[in-house]
């Protein structure tokens, strides 16, 4: 499984930013999507998460209300709609996506991406 971020950049606090992650390769494999975040010096955290069908979703209490995931299975692609961006949502944001259930792959991740940097300018 490959995953491709892209739609990170530079935006203004209070300005919105689109995220995609396509999947591609053994994609049949995948149930559970997400996205995490990492600043340098700390831990890789994770920000929004949507099981297979869509219907249940997590997210990081400190994006809630804020940003959206969601995902287009035909086109293996998810997304994660960030609006209202704050400066400490700078971070480099990776997709993941597990084989297993929402929780574990809020846990442990089988897939990841190699990350698309989102800075928020004050």
């Amino acid at each position: 499984v490959q995953l491709v971020e892209s739609g990170g950049g530079l935006v203004q606090a209070g300005g919105s930013l689109r995220l995609s992650c396509a999947a591609s390769g053994s994609i049949f494999s995948i149930n559970a999507m997400g996205w995490y975040r990492q600043v340098p010096g700390k831990e890789r955290e994770l920000v929004a998460g949507m099981s297979s069908s869509g219907e249940s979703t997590v997210y990081a209490v400190s994006v809630k209300g804020r940003f959206t995931i969601s995902r287009d299975n035909p086109k293996n692609t998810q997304y994660l709609q960030m609006n209202s961006l704050k400066p400490e949502d700078t971070a480099m944001y990776y997709c993941a996506a597990g084989e297993g259930t929402l929780e574990r792959m809020t846990r442990w991740p089988d897939y990841w991406g190699q990350g698309t940097q989102v800075t928020v300018s004050s």
